[in-house]
């Protein structure tokens, strides 16, 4: 019954000719309004009056007006012309609509290594204006691990991205990588000749960490506390890691740092790559939201991307 419907359904067109022969008295008139020739309006009209079954103009020889049914008719057609007109502009907003605003965070790793990734798959996957929405507008706050828990638990953010091997409570994750660190030297150290290092050497050679609440610096820990080590007091601590780059590069320190931030200089020669064996320095890279909380679309499209790419 419905597929029969539509299959007889009056035109659009035809019930505009009906209402521009109602706005502008003739059919002479509605014709140039809708820029066609007159006889082909006629014939229109003729095929709308076999189609209601009623005359809807009076035709004289001064010309033609709406009889009483063609007025109710045509105050009808006016009611869809200006439905199929909401519609378009709906349409055309949903097209103009600014993109859904995500504000995400990451620990340093993920921010430099991996979120370009994700986030250039989302805006080639996405095609705006595809299924009413746009590239979500993506706003990434980069601070280390145990800060962006903290941002997710406030609510000042809805996806964060984490290294670090523990989670707050009131967090749930979803593992979108696995990483590990390494010992790092410059190509001109005393060790840079040397395959490995013993843990204690680590620890007394000029060894340079992150800052307390790193990702880095929390599986680092771990993993020396496996041996039953610690890392010494006051050793110097940095915030980033092109800082500890810098640092091994050019002062002669030794860091451990993710191998997705150092293959690029180890591949190259700027960076020696050394093994410290018995130290597992594995981690898990994490996605995290808060628990109980429904994430928006478009956080939702970030965490897909982020899922799909990032392993």
């Amino acid at each position: 019954m419905a597929s029969s419907t539509r299959a007889t359904r009056t035109s659009l067109g035809t019930l505009e000719l009906l209402v521009a022969t109602d706005s502008h008295g003739s059919i002479s008139a509605a014709a140039r309004a809708l820029g066609i020739a007159q006889p082909t309006a006629s014939a229109g009209l003729r095929a709308l009056e076999r189609r209601v079954g009623h005359e809807l103009l009076e035709r004289t020889t001064r010309g033609a007006r709406l009889t009483g049914t063609g007025r109710a008719t045509a105050a009808w057609a006016r009611e869809v012309i200006e439905a199929s007109d909401r519609f378009e502009r709906s349409v055309a907003s949903l097209r103009e609509r600014p993109a859904e605003r995500v504000r995400v965070a990451a620990s340093l790793t993920v921010a430099e290594h991996l979120a370009p990734r994700w986030l250039a798959r989302l805006a080639l996957s996405e095609q705006p204006g595809r299924e009413g929405r746009a590239t979500p507008d993506v706003e990434l706050v980069v601070r280390n691990s145990s800060e962006v828990a903290g941002l997710v638990l406030g609510g000042e953010v809805e996806l964060g991205f984490v290294e670090s091997a523990t989670l707050r409570r009131g967090l749930r994750s979803r593992t979108i990588a696995r990483d590990e660190l390494v010992v790092v030297v410059g190509p001109g150290h005393r060790w840079a000749r040397r395959s490995a290092l013993r843990v204690d050497e680590l620890l007394t050679g000029g060894l340079v960490v992150r800052e307390t609440g790193s990702g880095t610096r929390e599986t680092l820990e771990r993993g020396l506390a496996a041996l039953g080590e610690r890392l010494p007091a006051h050793l110097p601590h940095l915030g980033s890691t092109a800082a500890l780059k810098t640092a091994v590069q050019h002062g002669g320190a030794v860091a451990v740092l993710s191998t997705l931030a150092v293959a690029d200089d180890v591949a190259r020669g700027a960076l020696v790559r050394l093994a410290v064996p018995g130290l597992a320095l594995e981690r898990r890279l994490r996605m995290v939201w808060k628990d109980g909380t429904a994430l928006s679309a478009g956080a939702r499209r970030i965490a897909a991307a982020a899922s799909s790419t990032a392993g």
